[in-house]
């Protein structure tokens, strides 16, 4: 039978029970216990010859003449439905036969029992109809395997594999320690506009509107950052913000054009102090010490390795960033099979920097870059040419990016305006911001994380999109 068949089949299910005065759509369903309660008192409820109501999706059906067999579940476990014709009556009975499917929502009391394998099991004596499911859920084993489609239907994914939904309320739960930490450290939260008239905080493509009362162009965010400083400015010294932000860029394993991102600013720190914060992060989200990601157990107990990215570099591919001209790093990025920047350009040492990346397993901050890859962070007052920025790398994913924030107005301003002479529309110069800070902000300290890609760390997945309920994914054809 073809999947179209079984849809009319179902709708005409659907006719019947409408026929019979029944509403296959109630507003409300009676649920004395959840599943799990039920199961874990059983003793006491069996015990009492109590009824009670519980209701959820049919997962199985199995008929044995004059008695039937269903499982179901609710969003906290599964138990066994047991419908007998002399207890029902033959009309109701046949009545759940006839209707009744696999993926149909279901309300149902009785009393609960033992049966002779030792199953707890709820003897039906009323059922209703909760939702009629028109569509038929996928085979179990093989009717949802394909990756692409279960990102397309996370709610099937969601519904046949169990992995997939245990992945998401881990999901769930880091987010909750991410704020319960930072709220115990004494971080505020707040909320910064995600429609912007400048975008800033990341070089990145932006995604622009037009806001029509106004008559103006908006962006959605890139990154929250130069809001968060303008905080400072106010007063606020412990500042955090966890929301969305959104890049008009390319997809892959490692990126989205919307994710999620974990800002936070700390008044009169550098990032010699965001660094031991992190460590202190890491082992209050993963208290047992150890992660296994990508093949790789990981000790988060050791003492975590501190190297400048010019020795990381130049240990690694034997190329000194901070003498080397433009010549031998494009020289250097051929020998990797990577594209040469045109003209001299950070991008071409973080090209460097990139290559290098996926053979730091064990966590690492990679720190002191150099000027001109770290636009809003603040100098090294031994060699301004180089920044106080590190960058976290655990199993070969970057997962933080801090620096000591740059508070000098004029530097500030200085290079602002040379990032917008050498990458034109992709910089927008922020006035606002230069005076904002021209009012004086405290030294401070600024940290930022990729949500996606933790999770992705914690939960040992290689794509975001698998940590991802609803991810970003080209049109189907219809063709």
């Amino acid at each position: 039978m073809s999947l179209d068949d079984i849809r009319n089949n179902r709708i005409k299910k659907l006719e019947n029970i409408k026929t019979a005065g029944v509403n296959p759509y109630p507003n409300k369903g009676r649920r004395d216990f959840f599943v799990s309660e039920a199961t874990e008192k059983f003793d006491e409820l069996s015990a009492s010859g109590r009824e009670l109501y519980i209701v959820g999706r049919i997962r199985l059906i199995r008929e044995h003449g004059g008695s039937t067999f269903v499982h179901i579940e609710d969003g906290s476990g599964k138990i066994q439905l047991y419908f007998k014709k002399d207890v029902l009556g033959e009309e109701q009975y046949k009545f759940f036969l006839d209707n009744y499917e696999v993926g149909d929502f279901i309300e149902a009391g009785g009393k609960l029992f033992l049966t002779k394998k030792g199953e707890k099991t709820l003897e039906v004596s009323v059922f209703r109809m909760l939702a009629k499911a028109i569509n038929q859920l996928p085979e179990k084993w093989h009717g949802l395997q394909d990756l692409e489609e279960r990102s397309r239907k996370r709610y099937l994914d969601l519904l046949m594999n169990p992995e997939t939904k245990a992945r998401f309320i881990k999901r769930s739960e880091i987010i909750k320690k991410l704020r319960e930490f930072l709220d115990r450290e004494g971080f505020v939260e707040v909320e910064t506009p995600i429609l912007q008239s400048i975008p800033g905080g990341a070089l990145a493509r932006p995604f622009k509107t037009h806001h029509n009362a106004l008559d103006i162009d908006l962006y959605l965010r890139i990154a929250p950052e130069l809001y968060l400083k303008r905080l400072l400015v106010g007063g606020f010294e412990k500042v955090y913000e966890l929301g969305r932000c959104f890049r008009n860029e390319g997809i892959d394993a490692t990126h989205n054009p919307d994710f999620t991102m974990l800002e936070f600013y700390l008044a009169y720190a550098d990032y010699n102090d965001l660094m031991d914060l992190t460590e202190k992060l890491f082992k209050f989200l993963a208290p047992a010490g150890k992660i296994v990601y990508a093949g790789h157990e990981i000790n988060l107990n050791t003492l975590w390795k501190r190297i400048t990215m010019k020795d990381l570099i130049l240990g690694e591919l034997d190329i000194d960033i901070e003498k080397a001209d433009q010549k031998e790093i494009n020289q250097k990025l051929a020998e990797l099979g990577v594209k040469p920047e045109d003209g001299k350009d950070a991008r071409s040492v973080d090209a460097l920097f990139k290559a290098i990346r996926p053979k730091i397993i064990e966590p690492t901050f990679v720190t002191d870059y150099p000027v001109e890859m770290s636009p809003l962070a603040s100098g090294k007052e031994e060699n301004p040419k180089l920044t106080e920025r590190f960058q976290l790398i655990i199993g070969g994913l970057e997962l933080v990016n801090a620096f000591s924030e740059l508070n000098d107005p004029i530097e500030q301003d200085r290079r602002m305006k040379e990032q917008v002479k050498k990458h034109g529309d992709d910089v927008r110069y922020d006035a606002d911001f230069i005076e904002a800070l021209e009012y004086g902000m405290p030294p401070a300290a600024g940290w930022g994380m990729g949500v996606d890609r933790l999770v992705a760390l914690l939960t040992d997945t290689r794509n975001l999109r698998d940590v991802i309920l609803f991810p970003t994914m080209r049109q189907k054809s219809n063709s």
